[in-house]
């Protein structure tokens, strides 16, 4: 599956890392986690820490699905309001879902200190009405979410102006927040497991997967056998092939980065991340390096061939947009690029194990705009199902509510 177009900035800075070797041979382990990106390396690094035998196998080169596109905004904010999820599961687990998110910021920050050099920074959080009748649904969202003890601040027009350059008709500004340079995050890990005696093998393409209530096992198009006490489900947006009923849709996400630009022009924006309410919306976020990072247009376009000719049309709509909104920057892409993401129908994502595949496989798809603090949530429940803990949020981040 073809998830990236045009040159995501995380490859072009960093480029190959680290050569991994293919999987050419038969092996046993007590897990295997299928996928190299993002997610399948935090969830090896959490299971690594708790004393299982972990296998990472990934079809491309590591890091080089989706997390090398991965705009990597770590908030506790899930695309869905608080206030939405709550009407639909009740204000316990919405607000739950929003604390796991908060929760896995903390993890996060904590891990990339123990791992260093992964361009991790707290920053500040910024959600804007983006016309005048949004202003509402963000005054019930902010008072729910300050009900519930989350750090949030109100903004009028004038103090928005006066401390982020542009005009809006309020916003919810939040200290719970952070940004990483996920590539680099997912190979600094991986090789931190290697020495470790984590074995990690790259252009390995899983091909069958063979359940029984003893084991798995599974076979790659290269010809090895891999037999495993279980097996993680941790290889993105294809994860669904493995899936007799698509539980989220895929559609393509574009950005662009900009050359380093001055950091007193930026101001305020050096230290927060920007997001709009209209859907799609526009985000923005900046680099280690004081360039902007920005992205939206999201659309529903699943063909890579068709993403790929969108990406300069694409990135010119966004750059207009921030352009409109920071007059007072001067906004050119530098490298531009397209990426596949999932949308489920309430943001959440699927953590667990599946009827189809039986209490061995366990699918971890962080799927929507928190793809990352979903993988590190995900992290804690594959590790708490492994050792038959529960976890407050495996009901909700499990199969169950999709099939009612």
């Amino acid at each position: 599956m073809d998830l990236k177009s045009g040159y995501p900035f995380w490859a072009v800075k960093n480029g190959l890392m680290r050569a991994f070797p293919a999987l050419q041979s038969d092996l046993r382990c007590e897990v295997a986690v299928i996928g190299g990106g993002i997610t399948g390396a935090l969830i090896a690094d959490a299971l690594a820490q708790a004393g299982h035998e972990v296998v990472v196998i990934e079809q491309r080169d590591i890091g080089w699905g989706s997390t090398a596109a991965s705009t990597a905004l770590l908030q506790y904010e899930i695309d869905t309001h608080l206030v939405d999820l709550a009407e639909r599961y009740g204000e316990a687990d919405a607000v739950a879902a929003y604390r796991g998110c908060a929760e896995a910021i903390e993890s996060l920050h904590g891990l990339a200190g123990a791992v260093r050099d992964v361009g991790f920074a707290r920053t500040h959080s910024l959600y804007y009405a983006s016309r005048r009748r949004d202003r509402a649904a963000l005054e019930a969202e902010f008072a729910l979410r300050r009900r519930h003890g989350f750090d949030v601040r109100w903004l009028e027009p004038e103090p928005l102006l006066a401390r982020y350059g542009f005009r809006a008709p309020a916003a919810i500004l939040s200290t719970t927040a952070a940004q990483v340079d996920p590539y680099r995050f997912t190979y600094r890990l991986l090789a931190r497991l290697l020495r470790g005696g984590t074995r990690v093998f790259d252009r390995s393409r899983v091909t069958t997967i063979a359940a029984t209530t003893r084991g798995v096992t599974l076979q790659t198009a290269e010809g090895a056998t891999v037999r495993a006490g279980h097996v993680v489900l941790a290889a993105g947006y294809a994860t669904q092939q493995w899936l007799d009923r698509r539980v989220a849709r895929n559609r393509s996400s574009y950005a662009f980065v900009t050359d380093p630009l001055d950091e007193d022009a930026l101001g305020a924006l050096r230290r927060t991340m920007v997001w709009e309410s209209a859907r799609p919306y526009l985000y923005l976020r900046t680099t280690q390096d004081g360039r902007l990072l920005a992205g939206g247009e999201d659309d529903a376009v699943d063909r890579p061939a068709r993403r790929d000719a969108r990406v300069d049309r694409k990135a010119r709509r966004i750059a207009a947009k921030v352009g409109a909104l920071l007059p007072h920057l001067d906004i050119v892409p530098a490298f531009s690029w397209g990426g596949t993401f999932a949308e489920t129908a309430d943001g959440l994502p699927f953590i667990g194990p599946h009827r189809q595949h039986g209490s061995r496989v366990v699918f971890v798809m962080a799927y929507g705009g928190n793809g990352i603090t979903y993988s590190m949530i995900g992290a804690g429940l594959v590790s708490a199902y492994l050792a038959r803990r529960r976890h407050p949020l495996q009901a909700l981040f499990g199969f169950g509510r999709f099939e009612r």
